[in-house]
């Protein structure tokens, strides 16, 4: 009995969160598992990289994959002002989370690359087309979403947010 009442909840839950995501559903939890699976590869890395694992570099991993779901949750927010102002003007647009479903894709192969990254360290060997794809995903993201005007300095992490507080 215990075990049905686990699997309602949880199915409960999931069903609850695919109705608010709508088409935001499959890429935020594929993002999500990502992270997770990124954080766990990049632990597990630590040593084939000769580095010393520390709870400052934990917390900011962690901060990373929260900004990195904020970043989703702001493509949305564009999506719904730019659904707003279309409807304003009585344009009808009949696509939901457009470029929070961008962002998500563009993170998840991130993520991908980070993980694969993560495994050769650890000295698994990877199939030689696994990247390749992943890059060639993350690439054609990038040239279908672009709009023109973007500053690759908005992409640089400023050399003092990376130093201990």
């Amino acid at each position: 009995m215990r075990e049905f009442e686990i699997k309602a909840g949880f199915t409960a839950v999931l069903a609850l969160i695919s109705s608010v995501l709508g088409v935001l559903y499959v890429p935020v939890l594929l993002m999500v598992l990502c992270n997770i699976i990124d954080y766990a590869t990049g632990l597990m890395a630590v040593s084939g990289r000769k580095e010393v694992l520390s709870s400052y570099k934990s917390i900011r991993g962690i901060m990373r994959k929260v900004s990195m779901w904020l970043l989703v949750v702001v493509g949305a927010i564009v999506d719904e002002l730019l659904k707003f102002a279309a409807n304003t003007a009585g344009v009808e647009v009949p696509v939901d989370f457009l470029v929070a479903c961008v962002v998500a894709i563009w993170i998840i192969c991130s993520e991908l690359i980070s993980i694969l990254e993560n495994m050769v360290d650890i000295g698994v060997k990877l199939p030689p087309f696994l990247l390749p794809i992943i890059n060639l995903i993350q690439k054609q993201t990038e040239e279908k979403a672009n709009v023109g005007g973007m500053d690759e300095r908005h992409n640089e992490v400023s050399p003092d947010t990376t130093e201990e507080s």
